[in-house]
């Protein structure tokens, strides 16, 4: 049984299918770091190092391996699948739309989110419809003037599958798209079914927590910004809190991942994104999009994007690192194009596991220029407060600090969706 799972009338449950977590050497693995002192907690004073390592290899399984899961559940079915270059199963190398193809699976139609189904456009920009030239699906946009699948688009599909990797943090789109996939398939009465994928951000949560005032497609649910879960979990949180339209409920299935606990190191195989190339921008993301608000850039039109920051106007004694940004895959129009930056490089930092706002608060400081926020910053926030707080000299410990009632109140609010350790 899937907490917060509804199914409305006439629609068949679907079920997990669990099995015990076994070690191997095989190829879909990941290196999981057992501490001296290990901690399970999910709040945001888990450590960065450990004590001692010792490696040991445990097979990893992610919902999109357990084919033998799903795949019974999909035949007979005409489906729509959302996906992008991310839906990938790893023990066969293939991407799931070639694989259920293979299998006889009936697909209608691919839904591409933000940077579309290849995963090659800029953050913002259009994505249109097309048509796929491998398999000749067609590829309809949920990024651009329909971010909702409109009924027209739905007609003649039994059920919708949803693959895309996250990276855990309240702003990174994908999970505004699976709402309204979600809020879509409940109106039109089509179930839903999410193949679950690690959180490389899992470890912590952490930021203010979204004010309904600010909602945009940015920021739709009253979370804070690091918010720990698998999209998997995530998906359940949106129909057990009831923030589908009218409180309307998706009759909601997740393929659970094997062997997955939410403080693992985990290494994505594939960029989710243009503009995040590695995990330490995966890890410094939460951080760095607060600039994406104000007059600095964090690194796009660049090799590393999310791992610095900078501005032509910030003082070169006090922010000695130099950069030009210019077009490259995934910013065609970079911010700054051509000139060049002062700031700081953080490609080398160590995991952190909470939002570092030092970087943020130092910038602010020493620009030289007029206005350093911009509307877009509160709506990163989530809340017109933390601008507030920067503005007049709050420290971080400060800013952190009036974070910690909503931080405790959403922990509790999360835990019946948690499905893992």
């Amino acid at each position: 049984m899937i907490l917060g799972s509804y199914d409305p009338p006439g629609y068949k449950k679907f079920e997990i299918h669990r099995r015990p977590m076994k070690l191997s050497l095989l190829k879909n693995t990941i290196l999981l770091f057992v501490l001296a002192a290990f901690s399970c907690g999910n709040g945001p004073k888990a450590s960065n190092k450990a004590n001692t390592q010792a490696e040991v290899v445990v097979e990893f399984q992610l919902g999109a391996d357990r084919t033998e899961a799903y795949l019974p559940l999909l035949n007979g079915k005409t489906i729509g699948v959302v996906a992008n270059q991310t839906a990938r199963l790893s023990t066969k190398d293939i991407h799931l739309v070639d694989h259920l193809l293979e299998q006889g699976i009936s697909i209608q139609s691919v839904f591409a989110p933000e940077h579309g189904f290849r995963g090659k456009a800029d953050a913002g920009e259009l994505v249109k419809d097309g048509i796929d030239t491998k398999t000749g699906l067609p590829i309809v946009s949920l990024y651009g003037k329909n971010k909702k699948p409109s009924p027209e688009m739905l007609a003649g599909i039994d059920l919708i599958v949803f693959d895309i990797q996250d990276v855990g943090a309240r702003f990174y789109t994908y999970i505004s798209t699976l709402h309204y996939v979600m809020e879509a398939a409940a109106e039109q009465g089509i179930a839903v079914m999410v193949l679950d994928r690690p959180n490389p951000n899992g470890h912590y949560i952490d930021g203010p927590i979204l004010e309904p005032e600010h909602k945009s497609f940015v920021g739709m649910h009253p979370i804070p910004v690091v918010h720990g879960m698998t999209i998997g979990e995530y998906a359940q949180m949106i129909n057990g809190e009831a923030w589908l339209e009218a409180g309307a409920k998706c009759s909601l299935s997740v393929i659970q991942m094997e062997g997955y606990h939410r403080d693992m190191p985990y290494s994505l195989p594939i960029k989710p994104s243009p503009n995040l190339p590695n995990d330490v921008a995966i890890n410094l993301y939460p951080s760095l999009c607060f600039f994406e608000g104000t007059p600095v850039s964090a690194g796009r039109g660049t090799d590393k994007q999310f791992q610095i920051f900078g501005s032509p106007e910030l003082p070169k004694e006090r922010f000695p690192f130099g950069f030009t940004p210019g077009p490259n895959e995934g910013a065609k129009y970079p911010k700054f194009s051509g000139k060049a930056c002062q700031g700081m490089d953080l490609s080398g930092h160590e995991r952190i596991s909470r939002i570092n706002l030092h970087w943020l608060i130092e910038a602010y400081a020493e620009y030289e220029g007029q206005e350093f926020f911009t509307p877009f910053f509160t709506k990163l926030a989530g809340t017109s407060t933390l601008q507030k707080q920067i503005e007049n000299g709050l420290s971080p410990e400060q800013i952190r600090e009036s974070w910690q009632p909503g931080l405790k109140a959403f922990e509790q609010m999360r835990q019946p969706y948690l499905m893992y350790n």
